[in-house]
Formats: structure tokens, sequence, C-alpha cells
């Protein structure tokens, strides 16, 4: 598969990139072609160096912390010889005055709503859409198919009356508890109408009102028969639809045929973790997608059970306050791209030197100037702003460099300086270690800040590889470092002045099935400090969106500045195993269960080029992967060899019992391709053993250089 490449000054660049550019993406904007691709490769050249002598940084502090491991290797381990150590080498940076963010022109949807935020593929556009359009979803439906109702029917498509009555009950004793009426209960109401600019609740031939009466906002259609009611709480709304005819309504006297809930505020639109864009054509799918939100002209069209649909943006919505006048609620998540990191190239475009172009300097530049179409619109961002979220950033000087990444952005497309906010994603070692710094050198662009446990594990155990065997994986959540990372990450934010000004953010739940479990847990997360937490689909965006009407988060971070702030001892803590005597079947188990869910996600990946997929894990028990529990596994399996708790002939055997597990779990494919056919030839059987037999060589332990390697070799095999 050989890419053509058009001379662009200094710059070799793909065709259909350079086309996408000039035609699409810069159609329509005050940015003329010749000029940017002028300043781009003078930017490109100014920043690679640095790019590239940060890279080598990473390197030279990584082989001093392994030198200093196996120096001290019969010693008892020493925290503050070791946090000496690594303020010598620079790894720690001396911590500055205190200061608050600085950052302008935020929307409400970061600085004021808190509620949850979705991660989208954005390779995928008809995921993307759906993602962008779940800033509104019906609560009935994602608790009628989900297990939070439990009833006989539970996995039958035909419909079960007792199973829609329970969804109703569920959702009127929410109400009673969030949204009460004054003297009785949401249950059996008989109907709802607006008189005086207040809402009348009629039940048993009595009219109530709420107890807050502020909590009704508006309505739509007639305000003796409305059409649907508007109610907030904490910020976010319900909108109840009141529609007689519908069926969902038959058993209701009120005739509520559904209510829907303001559910993903926000939506990370994924270059990275959750895509396998490893060349120009796949770049550019990702670009388009993104310029298609950004001019809001995105559509797919897809077929589903016979029919052909198509999925667009959907509109503003539109009501009737009551004070009588016409307003409109945002009808999308608002929308941030996340860039790729500093490690990786791409070879969409060449460098004068010969070398490929740093993908993150790549990205910053196209994924800003999709978002110019916004600033003219401004239905994404009210405000004017670019909200990038930027990953695997390791330590202040990297996220310096990325300041200055998008200042040269903000000057080739003639924006004004700090248009694009940058969100940190602390999920490295060094930079939960040097937090404050980090957020120092991006205090006028801060929007964001997250925690990342599975990422954050991976750093954990490829930087202290050689300090001993780790910990089973399972054990991690409850180690002295993950309590210490997470609570630093909230404690720092606050103290940087980020409540009511930008987000703090908390991880995934990855068992998109099991959301009567993630209803018990991901509470936690609010109170743990965060005003937003990723979801992975719009039914639980809809479902996590409660736990935000239960809680005011901005009262809880108050309440949270007053706490026993987080120890840099503790995060330093090291989760290796004291003198591990697991038994055979105890190593056994926890490799296979690692080697299941890697080769799971690696076929799809080299295979299909799916970046981010439900896999089935060894219980059959369907689990959110990305390059992030990739990067887990992998380092923690070859962290098991390099310290002989299991042996590569072991963990190889293993490997290929779990690849004819894999192949069973993917017989209905029918685009699957078995790896126990041909073990010799499977090029992602291949690529997953790598993962693991060369992880502990991997920079920082990514997955990334092996997998995008691999998936090049098998889409010049399909070509």
């Amino acid at each position: 598969m050989k890419t053509n490449y058009i001379d662009v000054n200094n710059l070799k660049v793909a065709s259909e990139l350079y086309k996408f550019v000039n035609e699409e993406l810069l159609k329509n904007t005050d940015i003329k072609a010749e000029k940017f691709w002028s300043n781009f490769d003078k930017s490109v050249h100014e920043l690679t160096p640095k790019n590239n002598q940060l890279l080598k940084i990473r390197e030279d502090l990584q082989k001093k912390i392994n030198e200093w491991h196996l120096k001290n290797k019969n010693s008892e381990f020493n925290i503050d010889e070791y946090k000496k150590f690594l303020k010598k080498i620079g790894y720690l940076v001396n911590e500055g005055s205190d200061f608050k963010i600085d950052t302008k022109n935020v929307d409400i949807e970061i600085t004021s709503i808190a509620g949850p935020q979705l991660v989208v593929p954005i390779m995928n556009a008809r995921y993307t859409l759906n993602a962008a359009n779940a800033r509104w979803v019906s609560l009935y439906d994602s608790l009628y198919g989900t297990d939070i109702i439990e009833s006989e029917e539970g996995g039958s498509e035909r419909y079960d009356p007792n199973r829609g009555q329970e969804v109703i009950k569920y959702v009127r004793e929410f109400f009673d508890k969030y949204i009460p009426i004054d003297g009785t209960s949401w249950k059996n109401i008989a109907g709802l109408k607006i008189v005086n600019k207040e809402l009348i609740i009629l039940k048993d031939d009595y009219e109530y009102k709420l107890k807050n009466t502020n909590k009704f906002v508006g309505h739509r259609g007639d305000a003796n028969k409305p059409e649907a009611v508007i109610l907030k709480n904490n910020k976010l709304h319900f909108e109840i639809i009141i529609n007689p005819r519908a069926f969902s309504a038959a058993h209701d006297i009120a005739g509520i045929s559904d209510v829907i809930a303001e559910s993903a505020i926000s939506t990370i639109c994924d270059n990275e973790d959750s895509v396998a864009a490893v060349d120009a054509e796949d770049k550019v799918t990702c670009y388009r997608n993104w310029l298609g939100l950004m001019k809001g002209d995105l559509k797919v069209q897809f077929e589903k059970k016979g029919k052909i649909l198509e999925r667009k943006l959907n509109p503003d919505r539109s009501y009737i306050s009551k004070d009588g006048e016409g307003l409109k609620l945002h009808g999308r998540s608002l929308l941030l791209i996340r860039n790729v990191g500093h490690l990786m190239t791409n070879s969409s475009i060449i460098l004068k030197d010969g070398n490929e172009i740093p993908e993150g300097i790549m990205d910053a530049f196209f994924t800003t100037a999709a978002a110019l179409h916004d600033l003219k619109r401004k239905r994404n961002s009210r405000t004017g702003s670019i909200y990038i979220v930027k990953p695997k950033m390791h330590g202040p000087d990297e996220t310096a460099f990325t300041d200055q990444i998008f200042t040269k952005v903000e000057e080739t497309l003639n924006l004004e300086k700090y248009t694009c906010k940058i969100g940190i994603m602390d999920e490295e070692r060094r930079t939960s270690a040097n937090l404050k710094e980090c957020i120092r050198t991006l205090k006028n662009r801060v929007f964001f800040i997250n925690t990342g446990f599975l990422d954050r594990t991976g750093d954990e155990m490829h930087t202290s590889m050689e300090a001993g065997p780790m910990i089973k994986k399972g054990d991690m959540k409850s180690s002295k470092w993950i309590s210490a990372y997470e609570n630093n990450n909230v404690d720092i934010g606050l103290s940087c002045g980020f409540s009511g000004k930008a987000q703090i953010g908390k991880g995934m739940w990855a068992a998109p099935d099991m959301m009567k479990q993630m209803m018990v847990e991901k509470i936690g997360h609010l109170k743990a400090g965060a005003n937003c937490a990723w979801v992975p689909s719009p039914t639980a965006a809809s479902l996590h969106a409660l736990h935000y009407h239960e809680i005011d988060i901005f009262n809880e971070q108050k309440k949270i500045l007053n706490r026993e702030k987080s120890r840099l001892n503790d995060l330093l803590n090291i989760p290796i195993a004291d003198r591990p005597n697991w038994s055979v079947n105890e190593i056994n188990s926890e490799i296979s269960n690692s080697a299941q869910t890697i080769l799971g996600y690696v076929v799809r990946w080299i295979d299909q080029g799916v970046g981010c997929s439900k896999v089935p894990d060894i219980n059959n028990v369907g689990l959110m992967e990305d390059r992030a529990t990739l990067r887990i596994s992998s380092q923690h399996i070859a962290n098991w060899i390099h310290h002989g708790i299991t042996t590569k002939i072991q963990v190889t055997e293993i490997m290929k019992q779990m690849a004819k597990i894999v192949d069973e779990q993917n017989k209905d494919d029918k685009n699957y391709v078995k790896m126990s056919e041909n073990f010799e030839k499977s090029i992602a059987f291949k690529t997953a053993c790598d993962l693991i037999f060369k992880g502990k060589n991997q920079p920082s332990g990514y997955t990334e250089p092996l997998l995008h390697l691999n998936r090049l070799e098998k889409k010049v095999t399909q070509s």
C-alpha cells in the first residue's frame, strides 16, 4: 500500500491529506491554503526538535530509575532516599507558590454544570453522532433496557407492561426525592398544567405545587394541556413528555409517555486510545468527522432491521419559560477533541530530514483548523473556545511544550491567544507527582484535569519495572499509591481554583451491561470531588446523570477543600509484592485473564481497525477495552516474566489457549479471522505476544508503536 506524496515547501504531504486540507478543512475560512502550509511548515520544523528532546529526556530518566532500583535491589526501600534521587535527576521538580488558574471564555458545561462525560472514537461517524446527541436521552428507555429493572421479560423484544410499570415507579420515586411535590407524591398523579407561571400537579381532584417552585422552568404546547414540562435540579434538566396517545402512556393516567434526562453534558471526541488510526487514510477519516461536527453537517446513513436510517446532529430544544418567553436549551453535548500525545509519529507528512511528523503536532493544527468553522457559528462553544484534551504528557516540561504548540497553532490560524483550551490527562506518574507545576504551565488554558487509573497503573509498573514483581492487577485499586493519586488530583485541582472554573474528572465505567452495579459504585466519583466522570454509552450517561441530582458537587468540593491533603510519599509508594507466594494456579489464572483480554482487543485492532470495543473477558462479561487496558495487562505480564514469577514458555502456552477461547467468542463475526488456525501467520497473535515479550523495552510501556507497526502490515496484506 503505497502513499502518494505532494511536495509542499519543505514537506511531503500525503495526497489525500493535502486534498482534504485544501478543499474541505480550510474552505470557507479566512485562512488561505498557501499561507497555511507555509506557516505550518515553519512551525513544525521549529517544534519537532523540542518534541524529540522531550522524548529523549523520558528515556534518560527511565534508564536512571532502572539503574537506581538495580543498585538498591538488596536494600530496604527508603522513600526519602528515593525522593532525593528523583529530585536530583529532575523527575521531581520543586513546587512553587500557590496560584489560581486564569482560563477565560469557558462554557458553562465546563464551569458550572456537573454531569457525565462521554468518550467516543472520532473515527466512527455513527457513534460520534450518537454521543453528540446524548445531551438528551430517554430515561424510560435507559431503565427499561438495562439490568436496573428486574423482570421476567428483561431479555425479550416483547414489551412487558409490568417492567414498564417498574420503570415509571423508579422515576416517580426519584422525583419524590429530588423534585418533591408539596403535600403529595409523584405516584399516580392525574395531570400537569401551568397556571400563573407555576406548575400545577393534579391528583385526587386536588391541585399541588412543587416544594421548590424554582425547579419548574418551562413547558411546550398549551399551558392547560402541555406537550412537555421542563424541570431543573442542580442545573440539570428533565423533560416530562406528555402524549396520552403514545403506547408508553397507556397505563399512565397523567398521559406521561417519557422522561428525557439531560445526560452527557460534554463529550470527548477521541483521536487517541479508542481509535486505530495509523496512516493518512485513517487520519483523514478522523479529521473529516470532526470537521463535520464543527460545521454541523455530519450525517451518516446505515441499515437497521432492514431499514435505511439517517443520523445527524440534533437541533436545540425550544420551550416557553414560565415568564412566557421563548427559550432554548443546548441540544447537543459540548464537544471536546482529544489529540494524541507527544510520542507517536505518522507517515501522513514527511519532514525535510526524511522523518515522519510528530502526530500530536499534526493533530493540534488540523483539529483546531476544523474548529474555525464553529467559531463563526458558535453552535458548539458559545464562548468562542476550542477544547483540546491532551493525553500522555510527562511532567511540567511537556505541558509547557503543549502550550508552545498551541501558541504556534493560534498564530498560524490567526486566533486570539488562549482560544485553544487544554485538558490535562493526569495519567502518567511524572505528571501526578508534579501536577501543580504542570497546571501552572497551562494556567491560562487549562479547563480540565482527570485521573485515568489504567494508563496511570501501566506507567506505574513500567517506571518501577526493576523494583520487583508487581501485586496482582485486581489489588491495584486498594493499594496506597492509587488512593493518594485519586485524592491528589482533586486536592491540587481545587487548590488551583478549578471549582466553578474547570472540570475535575474521573475515569471510565468499563462494564456497559452492568448498569445496576454502576449506579451503586459510580456515585463515588462525585463523593471524591469530580464534577464530571466518564461513561461508555448514552444509556450510561442518562443513568449516571441521576447521581448529579443526588449530590451538589460544588458543595462537595467545598468540604473536600478542608480535608487533609494527600501525601507525596504515598503517591510514590511502589506496588510491589512483598515476598509473593502465589500458587501456580493463582499465577496462571491471573495471566490467563490478562492474556484473554489482550488477545480479544488486539485481534480487532489489527485485523479490523477497531480501536475500542466491548470485549468479553474470561467469564464472558463484556468490558470496554482500549489501549489503556492493553497497557496495564501487557506491562503486568512483562513484569512477572522479568522477575521470574512466570516464564515466556508458560505465557506463550497460555496465550495459545486463550486465543482459542477468543476465536470461539468471535465465531459469529463474519469478518473475524481465527488466530488459532495458524499462530505463526496470525499478525494479531504475533502483536499480542510482542506487547508482552517486548513490553519491558517499549517507551513508557506504551502499546502504540507495536500496534501501529502491525496494523500497517495487516493493511498491506488486505490491500
